[in-house]
């Protein structure tokens, strides 16, 4: 990825613990490297196929000034946020905000906060077994796309599928759906729950009927097993109602463990369970 790099940008803003800061205002210094392609741009030679250098000074500038907050923490994750949000082009960025005039009563040259963060691609399942099925999912979907830190790609078509793990109930419609986020797994997860819940989702029985269940299939090349999230989801790999639509949108994307594609893992599956 081709970085473009801003050192070195002063801006006068008020952040700090203290009231005087907040309210006299110092010096703040701001550090990027943003990651996109300079590809296009480069071939082209036009501003539009890019990402400018001199918009993004005045954007981060103005945005330090319009806001206020007492943590370096706290400026940095917003400002990144949203100067990612802003240039769609954006792959990525590093921010690096220094304070060279903070309150501490011995020599020092800066303190500074660097943060890196960046759109992650990600796979989710969907699926629902009661009520308006369409409507549920209908409703996730325009959920996640209301979701500002969240950008829909793709998603698959619905599809009627036989209920998976042994309890007794209605048939399921199962879709995939591809995203780009800028939410880390957990709190991905918890935009899903939350979405589950305004369908009125009940967790009482295990594999159990539902209004509506998202799981993350996919996060990145992600490989990871904790107590609250397992990706990539456990056993995806022996349940057609998951490597159905993930073939549709993304038959070459290969699972980071099994080291198979989602059209090789298709393939394999017997019969048509």
């Amino acid at each position: 990825m081709d970085e473009l790099r801003i050192r070195g940008l002063r801006v006068f803003a008020h952040h700090g613990v203290y009231e005087e800061e907040t309210r006299l205002g110092q010096t703040f210094v701001v550090n990027a490297t943003l990651f996109l392609s300079t590809r296009q741009g480069g071939l082209t030679d036009n501003l539009e196929d890019t990402v400018s250098y001199a918009e993004v000074c005045q954007f981060l500038t103005d945005y330090l000034q319009a806001h206020t907050w007492k943590l370096l923490e706290a400026a940095a994750e917003h400002t990144c946020r949203a100067l990612l949000l802003r240039y769609p082009l954006l792959r990525g960025a590093e921010l690096e905000l220094a304070k060279p005039s903070a309150p501490i009563p011995l020599p020092f040259d800066s303190v500074s906060v660097c943060i890196s963060r960046s759109w992650h691609r990600a796979f989710l399942g969907l699926g629902s077994n009661l009520g308006d099925k369409k409507a549920y999912l209908d409703g996730a979907v325009d959920g996640l796309r209301r979701n500002p830190d969240i950008r829909v790609k793709a998603v698959s078509a619905y599809r009627t599928t036989k209920p998976y793990g042994g309890v007794a109930q209605e048939d399921f419609l199962n879709a995939a759906a591809e995203i780009e986020t800028l939410l880390p797994p957990h709190e991905l997860l918890d935009a899903l729950h939350r979405l589950e819940q305004t369908a009125g989702r009940e967790r009482l029985v295990h594999w159990g009927p539902r209004t509506l269940d998202l799981d993350i299939l996919f996060y990145d090349d992600l490989v990871q097993d904790d107590a609250d999230l397992t990706i990539p989801h456990p056993d995806l790999q022996n349940r057609r109602f998951v490597l159905e639509p993930m073939a549709e949108l993304a038959p070459n994307l290969v699972h980071p463990v099994l080291r198979q594609t989602m059209g090789q893992l298709l393939d394999s599956l017997p019969g048509e369970g």
